[in-house]
C-alpha cells in the first residue's frame, strides 16, 4: 500500500509540474507557498511592493525622516506677493506659502493617509464580511434582505454617498474614515457572499453535512477559511482607492480640520491658488498619491492572479 501510495504521489506531483503549478522535482506546495512563489518571479508585484514597503517605512518613522518640523516657518521671512521660495539649501523641494517645509509636510502627510486608509478599509471589510457571511450562510430570506441592503448602498454614487456623510457627522477625521468605510461595505459584502456560495456546493461541505458537522462549525471551519483569499486580495485594492478617495475629500474641504496637519488631498487643494507661482507645491502632492495608489494597486491586482487557479499556468 506505501508503495503504491508513493506512485500517485509521484504522478499526482508530474502532473501539477506539467500544468504549471509546482516546479519538476518538487512535491505539492500549499497555496500559499505557491503565490508567493508567483509574486517572487513578477516583476509587477516586485515594484508594487516596493512602492507599498517605501510608503509604510516613510509613515511610520516619518518623525526621524523628515528634515524638519512640518509646522516651522521657517522661510516665512522670505514669502512676499507673486513669490514662494523654491528649492535651496537645506530645503530640497522650496517651502510652501507660509515658509514651511515642503518636503517634510509631505513626509508627515504620508502619516495621515495611511492611517485614514487602512482605518477605512478595515472598518469596511470588518462590516462588509458580516453582512457577507449572514447572506452566504443561511440565505434565504436573510440572503435577500442583506443584498437588497447592498443594492440600495450601491445605487448611491460612492463619493456623492461619502460627502454626504461626511457633512452629515460633521467635519472631522473620524468622520472622513466612516464615509469612506461605508462606501466599501458593498464590495466585501457581495465579494464574501459569492465566495461563499461557490464554497457551499464543495464536495467537502457535503461531505461534512452527510456527516453530521453543525453548520456554524461547517461555516466557520472550512467555508469561511476558504473564502477569504479574494476578500484579502480587494481588501489591498480598496487600501489605494481609500487613499484616493480621503485625497479627493480633503481636496473639497471636508476632511481634517485642522488645516495646520499635513495631509496630501488639503495639501493639493491649498496650493490651487498658487499654481501660477509654484506649481510644484500641487505637483508633489499629486505624485504621492499617486505613486502611492499606483504600488498597492499593482500588488493587489498581482495577488490576485497569484491566488486565481486560471492564473496559474
Amino acid at each position: 500500500m506505501t508503495a503504491l501510495g508513493d506512485v500517485r504521489r509521484q504522478r499526482i506531483d508530474e502532473l501539477a509540474a506539467r500544468a504549471g503549478q509546482v516546479p519538476e522535482g518538487e512535491g505539492g506546495v500549499s497555496l500559499v507557498r505557491s503565490a508567493f512563489r508567483r509574486l517572487r518571479r513578477n516583476p509587477v508585484a516586485i515594484l508594487g511592493a516596493v512602492i507599498v514597503v517605501v510608503f509604510l517605512f516613510v509613515a511610520a518613522f516619518a518623525p526621524w525622516l523628515a528634515p524638519r518640523d512640518p509646522l516651522a516657518q521657517t522661510l516665512l521671512s522670505e514669502v512676499r506677493p507673486g513669490f514662494i521660495p523654491g528649492a535651496q539649501e537645506g530645503f530640497p523641494l522650496g517651502a510652501d506659502q507660509l515658509g514651511r517645509d515642503l518636503l517634510s509636510r509631505l513626509v508627515y502627510g504620508s502619516r495621515q493617509s495611511l492611517l485614514i486608509g487602512v482605518v477605512s478599509t478595515v472598518l469596511g471589510a470588518v462590516v462588509g464580511m458580516v453582512l457577507g457571511v449572514l447572506a452566504g450562510a443561511f440565505g434565504g430570506w436573510v440572503d435577500t434582505v442583506v443584498m437588497r441592503f447592498i443594492d440600495i448602498v450601491l445605487s448611491i454614487p460612492s463619493l456623492l454617498m461619502a460627502i454626504s456623510i461626511s457633512v452629515l457627522l460633521g467635519q472631522n477625521q473620524y468622520a472622513l474614515m466612516i464615509a469612506i468605510a461605508v462606501t466599501q461595505v458593498p464590495v466585501f459584502a457581495r465579494l464574501l457572499r459569492g465566495s461563499m456560495l461557490a464554497q457551499r456546493g464543495s464536495d467537502y461541505v457535503l461531505a461534512a453535512r452527510a456527516l453530521g458537522v453543525k453548520r456554524g462549525r461547517i461555516v466557520f471551519g472550512h467555508v469561511l477559511p476558504n473564502s477569504l483569499s479574494p476578500v484579502i486580495v480587494q481588501g489591498t485594492l480598496s487600501l489605494a482607492t481609500a487613499i484616493i478617495e480621503a485625497a479627493a475629500l480633503s481636496f473639497l474641504g471636508l476632511g481634517d480640520p485642522d488645516i495646520a496637519r499635513p495631509e496630501w488631498g488639503a495639501m493639493l487643494s491649498t496650493a490651487q491658488d498658487f499654481l501660477s507661482i509654484r506649481p510644484g507645491l500641487a505637483v508633489w502632492p499629486a505624485v504621492c498619491i499617486i505613486v502611492v495608489a499606483l504600488g498597492f494597486t499593482l500588488l493587489g491586482e498581482s495577488l490576485r492572479e497569484a491566488l486565481d487557479p486560471k492564473f496559474r499556468r
